[in-house]
């Protein structure tokens, strides 16, 4: 008996090593089932973390396609990721890395953006132009660039090579980091930059306002960026950044996702977890109307630049 016992208590260990737990003489799940991640969530508000976790995960109940999810709330020292680690195709949600990179050499010289790098950086942010985006990518360069992930403490985001900057590789958590440094005092960004750049954020077009403010509470401001690419491999990738405050709240939203069958179904997927979240932190305010996504959104990976 004492034998089967330590037997029992070996496979035990073993199975909570592994972080779960399978009952003995029950076969156990395919691999895929068994180690497909759950939503975690921590608050200061009690209460707060169990809702978010069970709404979330029923937003994403019935949606096909891989979804990786960031939110912080610093008004309620609130926490939930999904996928935090996992790389993504950035697509457009890399041009405010490159603006973020900008305002940051521009610090490091002691200078302001010149009036082209503003008008850049604008039809970059508020209309996601690419040809903006790739003039910009040239001028900083890899070493730029790679100095501001650096400062920034983004290990885990990898530039795309050659000029190809909508395949820079990008995870939840080095974009909820960059959306932290937009939204508090930082010795990385001046507060002008933080300012800059989220009023950019503030002002993308009406038809590029999907994805993370679906359902924002009313009073509640809203900065966003989205990206959308479709590629042979793993479908669309569509994602979408944003950060929210008011209404006694200061919070920040990374939704990644691909493996969609169409642009639009992964907006879907990306706004029922951001309805949730919204209504879940003020949950006494009504919901501001959503945008609606562009119906032909087709965005292009740029050329790889001629020199």
């Amino acid at each position: 008996m004492t034998h089967h016992t330590s037997r029992r208590a070996r496979v035990l260990a073993a199975g909570l090593g592994a972080g779960m737990l399978i009952p003995l003489g029950v076969a156990a799940t395919p691999a895929a089932a068994a180690t497909a991640p759950t939503v975690s969530c921590t608050s200061g508000t009690a209460g707060l973390a169990a809702k978010l976790k069970k709404d979330i995960t029923a937003a994403l109940g019935s949606r096909k396609g891989t979804v990786a999810i960031g939110l912080y709330d610093r008004s309620t020292n609130t926490t939930c990721t999904l996928r935090a680690t996992s790389a993504y195709d950035s697509a457009s949600v890399v041009k405010v890395t490159v603006l973020a990179t900008l305002l940051w050499d521009a610090k490091k010289h002691n200078r302001y953006l010149t009036s082209r790098e503003n008008t850049l950086a604008t039809a970059m942010i508020t209309k996601s132009d690419n040809n903006a985006t790739s003039t910009l990518w040239k001028q900083l360069g890899m070493t730029k660039i790679k100095g501001f992930l650096s400062a920034a403490g983004m290990t885990q985001t990898k530039p795309g090579a050659g000029g190809y900057w909508g395949l820079t590789q990008i995870t939840v958590q080095d974009e909820q980091k960059l959306l932290k440094l937009l939204t508090a005092k930082n010795s990385v960004l001046s507060d002008n930059s933080r300012d800059y750049a989220l009023k950019l954020m503030s002002k993308v077009i009406s038809s590029q306002r999907w994805g993370t403010p679906a359902g924002t509470p009313s009073g509640v401001s809203v900065h966003v960026k989205n990206g959308w690419l479709s590629r042979a491999t793993h479908g669309w990738r569509v994602h979408s950044v944003g950060t929210f405050k008011g209404a006694g709240h200061d919070y920040m939203i990374t939704v990644l996702t691909h493996g969609n069958s169409t642009m639009n179904y992964g907006v879907t997927t990306i706004q029922n977890v951001a309805k949730a979240i919204h209504k879940d932190l003020v949950p006494k305010a009504s919901a501001a109307a959503a945008y609606v996504p562009t119906s032909t959104p087709q965005e292009a990976v740029p050329e790889v630049p001629a020199n």
